[in-house]
């Protein structure tokens, strides 16, 4: 039976952990598979929770984390060097940047016989300075270079890989989505909305507009705050805003909500413009109880939250970045803007908040778009089709 180890950044909440422990659990076909992760940052959530519910167990190396730490790096690097040795994959698959540099290159060192790497996201702009950007490509290449296959989300990706920052050529690209178990989304969606909107005392004509995810400079929730308090005058329907998750930029946005004259809160008693929720693992919950998804990122891979708001049928205000377009149906589900352009999003939003007829309209049409696309049964075809071409 062909052996698959499978390597993860970190089990934190996100695209990268449901994918791989889909994947894990439902990759059949005569394949064995093994889950390796590292640990999650202290900033972020557990997403062990994911695995459990899935009845896995995953092996944990401690030693690979998120940030760079060249005693750490190494350390993890020979404990996927043992794996390796001891499990014998036939294909080593892994998720993100830092397992995709320690993992592949492990493989390649080890002559595992097939190398896939699948790109959740890149760190080629508004992450680094140029030197530093220059050398993290320079890395990519390197490693493309002993890879089978590239894996890339979405078409916009593959262009950036290929064409943009010449990682490496288009034919070893395999563009294959992210999948999801979307249903969860649309069951019970009423009671989980009430029970939302129940807690932060919304009434039934109020709007609540949503950002979810990391708190952290390439997410630009700030933008996010300085849009919100021009559209908070023009609004026709109540609106409220929650900011759903956590991170290392958290007291710099509370504190810059007090600059821009913003009343916020953590406490769902209080009635304030800007809710900070922390880290919230039911999401169904909130995005049942919102009217509205939105999204600042300077740069994306396929942000997950956009996936589940359409699945939720949600209306989506976003900036166009990375693969946003390949998720959403511009004009249908969302509307969206340049990044740098403030004026637009803002613009946006308040059409969505003072539209109720367009809201619903966008948010009939997600769950359409959506819930074939990126469900995991899908993805688990299209990574076994391709597994099995590689190992023939």
């Amino acid at each position: 039976m062909p052996r698959i180890l499978r390597i993860i950044n970190r089990f934190n909440l996100g695209g990268p952990t449901y994918n791989a422990a889909y994947l894990t659990k439902y990759v059949k076909n005569g394949y064995d598979t093994m889950l390796v992760g590292g640990m999650k940052d202290k900033s972020e959530d557990s997403s062990q929770f994911i695995v459990e519910n899935l009845g896995l167990t995953p092996e944990v190396i401690s030693e690979m984390r998120r940030e760079i730490n060249p005693f750490h790096d190494y350390a993890a690097y020979k404990r996927l060097k043992k794996i390796i040795a001891d499990y014998k994959p036939d294909i080593v698959h892994t998720h993100a940047s830092k397992p995709g540099a320690l993992g592949r290159w492990a493989a390649h060192q080890m002559k595992v016989p097939v190398i896939v790497h699948t790109f959740h996201g890149h760190v080629f702009h508004s992450y680094f300075n140029p030197a530093v950007t220059g050398f993290y490509k320079g890395l990519e290449r390197k490693l493309a270079s002993v890879s089978t296959r590239i894996v890339a989300i979405s078409e916009r990706q593959k262009e950036e890989l290929s064409t943009e920052h010449g990682i490496c050529p288009p034919e070893k690209i395999e563009v294959i989505p992210l999948g999801f178990d979307l249903q969860r989304f649309q069951d019970g969606i009423d009671e989980k909305r009430h029970v939302f909107r129940t807690e932060f005392k919304l009434g039934p004509d109020d709007v609540a507009v949503a950002i979810i995810g990391r708190l952290v400079p390439i997410k630009n929730h700030h933008m996010f705050l300085n849009v919100l308090k021009r559209v908070m005058p023009q609004v026709r329907y109540r609106t409220k805003a929650f900011i759903i998750g956590d991170g290392e930029v958290r007291s710099e946005l509370e504190n810059y909500c007090d600059e821009i004259g913003l009343s916020y809160s953590s406490d769902s008693e209080d009635d304030v413009d800007v809710y900070f929720t922390s880290w919230v693992k039911k999401v169904d919950f909130v995005n049942a109880g919102a009217d509205i998804i939105a999204l600042t990122s300077k740069n994306e891979g396929t942000p997950v939250s956009l996936i589940e708001a359409q699945a939720a049928n949600r209306a989506v205000v976003s900036t166009r970045v990375g693969g946003i377009e390949d998720v959403v149906i511009p004009g249908k589900t969302a509307l969206l803007s340049e990044p740098d352009d403030e004026d637009k999003f803002a613009a946006n939003l308040l059409t969505l908040i003072n539209d109720k007829e367009m809201r619903d309209r966008f948010g009939a049409a997600g769950w359409s778009f959506v819930k074939e696309k990126f469900h995991f049964d899908r993805l688990v075809r299209d990574i076994t089709s391709m597994y099995d071409r590689l190992l023939a």
